[in-house]
């Protein structure tokens, strides 16, 4: 893939660890600038990584980066931000909406302060970066909006086992399916992106050990994936419900098997994909 995002600003939520944090490094590679925009300030013993760390692999790996604390789901915090990064870097070209949260109950389970984290952090916060940063996509050349959502399948077996989580990240889907045609004439792209398997990232202690990270794939696959959409014409490249696979295949890649954490063993399909 020959196609860069040099001197492009990225705002990603979510982003200082897990598949936020490889899109992240993936666009510092071209050198652009990164905004590492989550609530992670200070280590944690379970949760590797914060907006710092991050941020410092960003400069190393040669782009440009602003950690910036923040809650997604305060609509003042998430203005403060963006203005931030804007006075910063002149502008804003790429809005990724990666950061939420899991909680895979069934209905009598799900403590409503779950379900209210979830709806919080996936569809309200995703909903206020999109509308915050949107007045600056409209003003750049080939903007970009990306959310890991995935495609909407309205089948019984993905609410079943766990209706809040699946509410709350096809909340995501939708935000992309109306603001792809809200935004369309402006020429900004809103698409999904969704892994074919689990990736193996701290959201898999979130699963209690139900998955194994021998069967998963690296964040490094969703990166370039996300590369790959990021770079493509944006009024060509809209409203679309992205598989990691599909897209690295047309761009040429046929060999999977670096992005395996174990080759040896065989992989899980993630949620939300028919099998």
């Amino acid at each position: 893939m020959t196609r860069t995002l040099n001197g492009k600003t990225l705002f990603i939520s979510g982003a200082s660890r897990g598949i936020g944090k490889a899109i992240a490094l993936r666009a510092a590679h071209d050198g652009a600038n990164v905004v590492v925009a989550a609530k992670t300030a200070e280590p944690q013993p379970k949760l590797p990584g914060t907006i710092f760390s991050c941020a410092e692999e960003i400069e190393q790996s040669g782009g440009r980066a602003l950690p910036l604390q923040l809650d997604i789901r305060d609509g003042d915090q998430v203005r403060d931000a963006v203005e931030r990064t804007v006075k910063t870097f002149g502008g804003i070209d790429i809005l990724v909406n990666n950061a939420s949260a899991i909680n895979m109950t069934g209905t009598l389970e799900t403590p409503l302060r779950r379900f209210d984290l979830m709806f919080g952090v996936n569809v309200r916060g995703t909903f206020a970066c999109s509308q915050a940063c949107l007045p600056a996509l409209i003003e750049a050349v080939n903007p970009h909006i990306l959310n890991l959502a995935p495609p909407l399948l309205m089948d019984a077996r993905w609410f079943k086992d766990h209706v809040a989580y699946t509410m709350a990240k096809y909340g995501m889907s939708m935000c992309v399916l109306g603001m792809a045609e809200e935004f369309r004439d402006q020429g900004v792209a809103v698409n999904a992106l969704w892994p074919r398997t689990v990736i193996a990232t701290a959201a898999l202690i979130m699963l209690g050990g139900l998955v194994k990270p021998e069967n998963c794939r690296k964040p490094e696959m969703v990166a370039d994936a996300a590369h790959a959409i990021l770079t493509r014409d944006s009024r060509d490249c809209t409203g679309n419900f992205f598989i990691d696979e599909q897209v690295l295949r047309e761009e040429g890649v046929e060999d999977f098997e670096p992005y395996a954490v174990d080759p040896t063993q065989p992989l899980l399909t993630d949620l939300f994909l028919a099998q």
